[in-house]
Formats: C-alpha cells, sequence, structure tokens
C-alpha cells in the first residue's frame, strides 16, 4: 500500500529542510518519536539509527537517498520482519513551505502510519 500527504505552513523552507536533515530534531516535530540514536548528525546516504516511540518500540532506519539542493530524502524503517519506504521534500510556496511526503509498505502499517503524520507534517511546517 501507499500514501501520501503534504502541510503548508509559514516556516521558511530551510529551517523545515534543517528539521529533517538533523535527527536530533525529528522528536520536536514528530509527536511519535521520543528519541533518536542515529551514526551521523545529518541524513546522508547510508546513515543507519534507531527510532524510540512510545511503549518502548525501538525502529531501525537506514537513509538510502538524499539531494540537499532539492530539499528531498529517503529512508527505510523497519518494523519487524517489515520495511516501509519513506520519501520527503520540502519546496518553497507562495504561503510558506510545503512539504510532502510519500510513504509504501504492508497496509495495516501505513495506514497506522496515515493517522500520525499529517499532524507532524503541519508542526514540521509552523
Amino acid at each position: 500500500m501507499d500514501t501520501t500527504a503534504e502541510a503548508t505552513g509559514p516556516a521558511p523552507a530551510d529551517e523545515v529542510w534543517e528539521r529533517y536533515a538533523v535527527p536530533a530534531r525529528w522528536p520536536d516535530w514528530m509527536p511519535q518519536i521520543t528519541g533518536v540514536d542515529a551514526d551521523a548528525d545529518r541524513i546522508a546516504p547510508g546513515v543507519t539509527g534507531r527510532l524510540h516511540a512510545p511503549a518502548g518500540v525501538r525502529l531501525d532506519f537506514t537513509v538510502t537517498a538524499v539531494d540537499e539542493d532539492a530539499r528531498t530524502w529517503s529512508w527505510n524503517i523497519r518494523f519487524g520482519l517489515f520495511t516501509l519506504r519513506f520519501d520527503h521534500g520540502v519546496e518553497e510556496s507562495g504561503d510558506g513551505t510545503t512539504t510532502w511526503m510519500r510513504a509504501g509498505g504492508p497496509g495495516m502499517l501505513i495506514a497506522t502510519y496515515r493517522s500520525f503524520v499529517r499532524g507532524a507534517l503541519d508542526a514540521l511546517v509552523r
């Protein structure tokens, strides 16, 4: 199953990109993440780490692509036997900044994630 979402808000595009590009900042705008351990301070292809979520849930991730100039990036998250794929982007818009996300993976997991993503993207561009 695949899903997409986007949000537009007043934060400058460079600031929104930095909120994505620095894993330590993810919990600031993504309430479903309580902590991040990454093997680098900034996303880059091959960076790996672990997301910490409520109830002691831990998810391993690998960044698969980053284009700083285009402000796009992709990563995979392991959830047990399953892998979820995510693509993200940040674009300047007339109303401030638009961020978008495409996600793919097993239907039940993507459907669950979809319930969180809109709020996270709204917080990212505020």
